[in-house]
């Protein structure tokens, strides 16, 4: 170690002679900044005369062999030689012999383009070294050759003609490497840009992908484009949107296009994916920025929606709720909105448990966005269904059991208003339920979720059901429902009661048509018909009726218990009316009509057990009471 008369200190050992450019790399400290710097010598056995620094980091070099490639190089140190020689004429030959050997050309190069590794490459061209060219490396290359003029007019098979032939004939033929290299322009800005690399490999890309859309063969896009579309998202920002801008400038598949704007948002936006707890880059964007690339990649959305599955749905989602944490633009937010809508079919109830984000909101989830998305659903469907014959499509029958799944979670939410809640059950037309026994789930949960609400609104609420699209399971459990207000409860029974008819009417009409088909068939009697429900078979050329046998014990079955089931209602209902009678045999002045000021109609009927009868009088007595104590 050895220490110069400034009071610095480095590490210096002798380079070993040999014919080969080795840089040896050394160690330099310096004494007021405190920096550690490297220091990289030529190890050629001669002594360096020019100095490289490149970023912080010094190159030991020779003047003769960086001058004979590089025009810039060349003037730099001509020039300081130029210098030199104007100062050596004032001084005495004793100093002048000193300074000529103490005099060494340092040249400076601040922001270089690469940094020292790409430098030292180029060095080492200048030094007829071997230099191995990759995509990954070949822009950064072909800039330091315009940053140190190494053109062919100053000497032959220079650094720049080198780079361009292999960007020509090696990286622009191929689609990965074309990617790869434009990913290597990001830090080489404006320099790159100004030698045409970025606008090349752009062209390079589009052409291919173009050439190779699936859509001209009818092939799967999601395993063509699968590679493709995740090496675009490792590119940043403002390339990825420069090459979006040139797919859509050339008319590319406006699939394609859709899928590599969702990945994109997916990989680099917050919130896209719950799944993912933790951060996918160390170095974490701004609001700022997250922001603006939200509304960028919104921007380029294609208006037709083309990737109608349900991880598409998820991103969209996901890109919404970043954009109401993010307060983005309205105009994105509409626009998100109206891409979920085209395809609300596909997405599942998590997708629509949003937290509201305003401070106007009261309620847990964001139910107006969910409101806007099924708006927005619902005008897509219209407009299918000019063009189609199907009056319902399987999507609206999807989206029918989405809401009331829905209509569940939030109804459990303390701040959610009947109004806001029949609002919604009530913005999807008859059509989108086949069965009402999901809708009756939800009344239950929120009626249940909300016992202050006043018997005006139990009414409101229970409303929204259409009693008779409800199961028997749902209208034996709603006949016993002590939370649903009387009117619901006697429209569940009137239905029930209207099913039962319905359904024992048809199995009469069904074991009729067996009777009457057995009568025509030839060589069939009426007392063999009789005599099925024994499995007597009747065989006619080769023609076996035992399935018509079993089926028809099957509806007897059905009808024998249907029978007894209407037995059973018509004496609930004399019981009934005997109760009411006596009633009203107290007349206006009596007990019930001074407690309650209403009567009852003789046509209230039960299809349950006389409990239930008893129940439902003394809960109408406690919620009278309750009326008249308001």
């Amino acid at each position: 170690m050895a220490t110069n008369s400034k009071g610095q200190a480095w590490y210096t050992k002798t380079p070993p002679a040999n014919r080969n450019c080795n840089f040896i790399i050394y160690l330099y400290r310096s004494g007021y900044l405190n920096l550690l710097h490297v220091c990289r010598f030529c190890s050629t056995g001669l002594p360096s005369d020019v100095v490289v620094d490149v970023d912080d980091m010094i190159f030991h070099l020779h003047k003769f062999p960086l001058m004979a490639k590089s025009k810039k190089l060349y003037d730099l140190i001509t020039e300081q030689e130029a210098n030199f020689t104007s100062n050596a004429v004032n001084e005495t030959p004793t100093t002048t012999k000193t300074m000529a050997e103490e005099q060494c050309c340092h040249v400076r190069f601040p922001d270089f383009p690469g940094g020292p590794k790409t430098f030292e490459m180029a060095a080492k061209f200048c030094y007829t070294v071997k230099i191995e060219l990759s995509s990954a490396n070949v822009a950064a290359l072909r800039c330091a050759g315009e940053a140190l003029e190494m053109t062919e007019e100053f000497c032959e098979e220079n650094l720049i003609s080198k780079t361009e032939s292999f960007l020509s004939q090696t990286v622009l033929k191929s689609l990965t490497h074309s990617i790869e290299t434009l990913k290597s322009c990001e830090h080489l800005m404006p320099l790159v840009e100004h030698v045409g690399i970025v606008e090349c490999c752009i062209d390079s890309i589009v052409d291919k992908v173009s050439a190779m859309d699936p859509t001209l063969f009818g092939w799967d896009v999601n395993q063509t484009t699968n590679n493709f579309i995740d090496e675009l998202t490792l590119l940043n920002p403002q390339l990825f949107n420069r090459l979006i801008t040139a797919m859509k400038g050339k008319n590319m598949s406006n699939e394609i296009v859709e899928n590599s704007l969702l990945r994109y948002a997916k990989k680099h936006i917050s919130g896209t994916n719950r799944a993912t707890r933790k951060p996918q880059h160390s170095h974490k964007p701004s609001e700022i920025d997250q922001k603006e690339l939200l509304e960028t990649i919104v921007t380029n959305l294609p208006e037709q929606t083309h990737s109608r599955s349900s991880p598409a749905v998820k991103i969209l989602f996901g890109m919404l709720r970043t954009a109401n944490i993010l307060d983005a633009s309205d105009n994105c937010k509409s626009t998100l909105e109206k891409k979920i809508g085209s395809q609300f079919e596909q997405a599942t109830l998590d997708d629509l448990l949003m937290p509201s984000y305003s401070y106007l909101s009261e309620t847990l989830y964001d139910v107006d966005c969910v409101q806007r998305i099924l708006s927005q659903f619902q005008l897509q469907i219209h407009s299918q269904s000019l063009n189609s014959v199907d009056d319902t499509p399987a999507a609206l029958t999807l989206v029918g059991k989405l809401i009331d799944g829905y209509l569940s979670e939030i109804a459990l939410d303390a701040n959610l208003k009947p109004e806001k809640f029949c609002e919604l059950a009530a913005a999807l037309p008859e059509q989108a339920r086949i069965y009402d026994d999901g809708l009756y789930r939800s009344v239950d949960v929120y009626i249940k979720a909300h016992p202050w609400i006043t018997e005006a609104d139990r009414e409101k609420v229970s409303g929204v059901l259409d009693c008779r699209k409800l199961t028997l399971e749902a209208c034996t459990h709603a006949a016993q429902n002590e939370r649903l207000p009387l009117r619901a409860v006697v429209q569940v029974l009137f239905f029930e009661q209207l099913q039962l008819r319905q359904a024992i009417a048809g199995t009469l009409m069904a074991t009729e048509m067996v009777v009457l088909e057995s009568e025509r068939s030839p060589g069939t009697t009426r007392q063999e018909v009789v005599e099925l429900h024994d499995e007597t078979v009747v065989e006619e050329d080769g023609v076996t009726w035992r399935a018509a046998v079993r089926e028809n014990q099957v509806l007897r079955l059905g009808m024998d218990s249907m029978r007894t089931r209407v037995h059973e209602l018509e004496r609930e209902c004399t019981t009934m009316k005997k109760a009411i009678e006596k009633i009203d045999k107290v007349g206006p002045t009596g007990w019930f009509t001074k407690k309650f000021g209403c009567t009852f109609k003789t046509e209230v009927c039960d299809s349950h057990e006389p409990t239930v009868v008893e129940t439902r009088k003394g809960r109408n007595h406690r919620s009278n009471r309750h009326r008249h104590a308001s």
